[in-house]
């Protein structure tokens, strides 16, 4: 579960040209601008990442005009991701420590987007326990991989702005979904009328084994449709292994995609020896979009290359964003 609100600490603060009342702090691997002053190194604050949704509280009020949202932002030149607040807006009574999740405590909740009428469906249910979600988390959050993880071989796709969703089959069952629900059978479904286009069901079913397909869907009406598409197309990016609750690793990835003829999401390193720091990989993620070269890509996802499970973070698998299409698009 993402900590959209924690208790962390001040690891840095530095200047910002030709900022006087502003000064740029460093949290876990974010960048944020704060008021100069109000925070010293080693501070313990409440940090409030992007894309959280704040409550109408009197100490979030200057942020009506923007609709309690956090999002990317540039101040003076610098790029701020977050927001950090003192532990006095926590309850007095309660201890805190680094890393505790407030998020629930605060009434905060992450935002999302309006879901297009095409795209939600009239009857929906639970997103099935056996499939793992597809949310990534973003690299700013667990720095400390980085160093963990230094020299493992990874592989670098294009992360696509879109809406994911998940096809499979499980016995007799054949299953759709949008990123967080499982979605009946509908004529007006994007996910569903994708499904029946591409004969994605007897593809799975012909494949003769348990398995789920997740993948990016993009064009008209999705995302304001970006990429400037005139039909509807799906990008996988995960093949997961029901029977065994293991992703399929890359390179047998590519081969199933292939056989069964599904398109990936653009890969742009098929080996990539890890050695950055989260501002290298910031920049790594800067460039254009491979499916339209007008458009900055939204960013890029980082996995192992043979799929490892790490007991603190998890499927070894991380997003980084192009802060130039987050000021563009956020």
């Amino acid at each position: 579960m993402r900590k959209l609100a924690s208790v962390q600490e001040i690891r840095k603060i530095e200047p910002i040209p030709n900022a006087d009342k502003l000064e740029l702090a460093y949290i876990l691997g974010w960048n944020v601008v704060v008021k100069k002053g109000e925070f010293e190194v080693g501070d313990h604050v409440v940090y409030i990442e992007v894309d959280s949704l704040l409550p109408e509280r009197p100490e979030f009020e200057f942020l009506r005009d923007y609709g309690f949202r956090i999002r990317t932002i540039k101040l003076r030149g610098q790029i701020s991701q977050g927001i950090a607040f003192s532990l006095s807006i926590l309850p007095e009574e309660q201890e805190f420590n680094i890393g505790d999740d407030v998020t629930d405590l605060l009434g905060i909740k992450k935002y999302e987007p309006p879901i297009p009428i095409q795209l939600s469906g009239e009857e929906v249910e639970p997103f099935p326990e056996f499939i793992p979600k597809t949310d990534e988390v973003r690299i700013q959050t667990i720095p400390d991989l980085l160093e963990k993880y230094k020299g493992e071989n990874l592989y670098i796709t294009e992360k696509i702005d879109g809406t994911s969703g998940t096809y499979y089959i499980r016995g007799k069952e054949f299953g759709v979904c949008s990123r967080n629900q499982k979605i009946q059978e509908d004529e007006t479904n994007l996910f569903w009328i994708i499904a029946r286009e591409t004969g994605i069901e007897n593809i799975l079913r012909n494949y003769g084994k348990n398995i789920a397909i997740q993948g990016e869907v993009i064009g008209p009406k999705v995302q304001n449709n970006k990429y400037k598409l005139t039909t509807h197309r799906v990008f996988i990016f995960n093949i997961f292994d029901i029977e065994t609750q293991n992703y399929i690793e890359f390179r047998r990835f590519k081969e199933i995609s292939n056989k069964l003829g599904f398109k990936t999401v653009p890969i742009l390193y098929e080996e990539y020896k890890l050695n950055d720091t989260v501002d290298s990989l910031v920049e790594l993620a800067k460039g254009q979009s491979k499916l339209n070269p007008d458009l900055p890509r939204e960013g890029i996802i980082l996995r192992s290359l043979e799929e490892i499970s790490d007991p603190e973070y998890g499927r070894v698998s991380f997003k980084v964003l192009n802060p130039k299409f987050l000021l563009k698009f956020e």
